[in-house]
């Protein structure tokens, strides 16, 4: 029979086949579980789970910070009745079927994807929502978290961006 040497304290302890399959008996269902859950949006995943994408974009800020041509960003227009509509005539064009018309992260182009667009009328209002991580999010899109969020740096002004911004902080 085949022996493996297994460490207890500062004695060498010999594992015989039948202790060691013992311990694997008991580990695997373990292991299983937790990898079935890592598949089906368990804890830390992204299928609409725990982590859903604004906490998978928060991490990744949170590790990497912003990068330096955004980390300074303020919204330099307000929120009058003339951009929050202009805000909302963005949003709706650019945004909603992912984000859903109210910005819940429930528009039928986002159904299918993984991970699911953000609740951004939520996490608008959150105080890691700074105006930079916000614009940052907006300009580059889903590229730095592997998400399918398109960036909209090109396509749409930084006028237009901030616009979206006051509007959705009002959701």
């Amino acid at each position: 029979m085949a022996e493996t040497v297994c460490h207890d304290g500062n004695q060498e302890e010999p594992m015989n086949n039948r202790r060691l399959f013992t311990t694997l008996i008991f580990a695997f269902p373990g292991l299983l579980y937790a990898g079935m859950g890592m598949m089906n949006g368990g804890p830390g995943m992204m299928r609409g789970g725990m982590m859903n994408m604004s906490m998978v974009r928060h991490r990744y800020v949170m590790r990497n910070g912003l990068p330096p041509e955004y980390s300074e960003k303020i919204n330099p227009i307000g929120s009058d009745a003339k951009t929050l509509t202009s805000g909302q005539i963005l949003f709706d064009n650019n945004c909603t079927s992912c984000h859903g018309e109210k910005g819940r992260g429930d528009g039928p182009a986002g159904k299918n994807l993984n991970p699911r667009p953000a609740n951004i009328a939520r996490f608008a209002k959150m105080p890691m929502a700074s105006d930079a991580y916000l614009f940052w999010t907006i300009s580059e899109g889903g590229v730095p978290v592997q998400s399918a969020m398109p960036p909209f740096k090109k396509g749409l002004s930084e006028q237009e961006i901030w616009e979206i911004i006051s509007y959705l902080r009002q959701l």
